[in-house]
């Protein structure tokens, strides 16, 4: 599996949500130069999983974005936060979205 994400842009649509699974994974919004403004990740908390946590977005007006992408992934929280560690080593500051992470807290990943 590489480490940054891969999977083609969706176009954030309540259609397009409904195809999306109930599953544990990770997901990212971007805006529409496709760049990355959030990394989020649906647990074992999130009422259903990628799908639920994806649906909570549409009442979120200051984060500006217009599509999405996920993977499914049991080991979740390893993977979110590889993709923190990617996109902090990758622009040397986090997504716009995820502000709220302490930096200091975070392992580096340095990827070739």
């Amino acid at each position: 599996m590489a480490v940054r994400l891969q999977k083609e842009w969706i176009k954030f649509s309540r259609e397009n949500l409904e195809q999306i699974s109930g599953h544990l994974g990770i997901y990212q919004l971007a805006n529409p130069k496709k760049e990355i403004v959030y990394i989020g990740m649906a647990d074992g908390r999130s009422r259903f999983g990628l799908r639920g946590e994806l649906e909570t977005w549409f009442d979120c007006p200051s984060l500006k974005f217009d599509r999405f992408r996920v993977e499914i992934n049991m080991a979740y929280w390893t993977r979110y936060q590889e993709l923190i560690q990617v996109f902090y080593n990758d622009f040397e500051r986090l997504p716009e979205g995820n502000k709220e992470i302490n930096v200091a807290s975070l392992g580096r990943l340095r990827p070739g």
